[in-house]
């Protein structure tokens, strides 16, 4: 897996483009300077750099070093400071409650099997009132072929997420056809979808509550 990222990384050019992408640029009002943020699997770091710019404190995550020697540079380019880790995902020590900010931009290299573990740790990850920013592509970009992968199963639905994150405050969710222009492999016409969603304040306390009333965690 990671010979396979290392070497799509490989090209001189940034394949994905330097520029942020265009979902999370949008979402540009929800950000705070000082906000600690996490940026999943971040390639070439078009998305961290960006986030860094906007004064958000970036932990960038990626499971490719070649990317990461790529995205370190984009960084010392525009001037930011990111902190950089080459981990899977996967199998990574996810902190509680770390993060304002999570962005998950076409963070679709699992399928139906490993999915619900990785949404459960992204929202775990989340802070009371921290925000998960995600785009990815549906069930349709197959036909487009104009970016992601081959497998229908790495997709994402609405319905998908809307179970998923149901738990979460859902502030946007929208499935939409677009044309996206991000380097070489994102390019054309895309099947998209869009997400917005909130841990509620207060949601750790609530779950530290209920846990307290299973049998043998409550007081005697």
């Amino acid at each position: 897996m990671r010979e396979f990222w290392d070497s799509l990384y490989a090209d001189e050019a940034y394949v994905y483009g330097t520029e942020p992408n265009a979902f999370l640029r949008a979402q540009q009002d929800r950000l705070r300077p000082g906000q600690e943020v996490l940026a999943m699997a971040d390639g070439e770091g078009r998305n961290g750099v960006w986030l860094a710019e906007q004064g958000l404190t970036v932990h960038a995550v990626d499971f490719s070093p070649v990317a990461q020697a790529k995205a370190e540079h984009l960084a010392r380019s525009r001037g930011v400071d990111i902190q950089f880790e080459q981990a899977d995902l996967l199998n990574w020590r996810w902190e509680r409650a770390r993060y304002d900010v999570i962005a998950a931009i076409f963070v679709q290299f699992v399928g139906s099997e490993e999915r619900p573990a990785l949404f459960r740790n992204m929202k775990r990850a989340l802070k009371p009132g921290g925000i998960l920013i995600l785009q990815g592509y549906t069930r349709r970009q197959i036909k487009f072929g104009t970016g992601g992968p081959s497998s229908a199963d790495n997709m994402y639905t609405e319905p998908m997420l809307r179970e998923a994150f149901g738990d979460m405050e859902i502030l946007h969710l929208c499935e939409h056809d677009d044309v996206i222009s991000e380097g070489y492999k994102h390019h054309g016409m895309s099947a998209l979808i869009d997400m917005v969603a909130r841990v509620r304040p207060g949601a750790d306390l609530l779950a530290r509550w209920v846990l307290s009333q299973l049998p043998g965690r409550g007081k005697h």
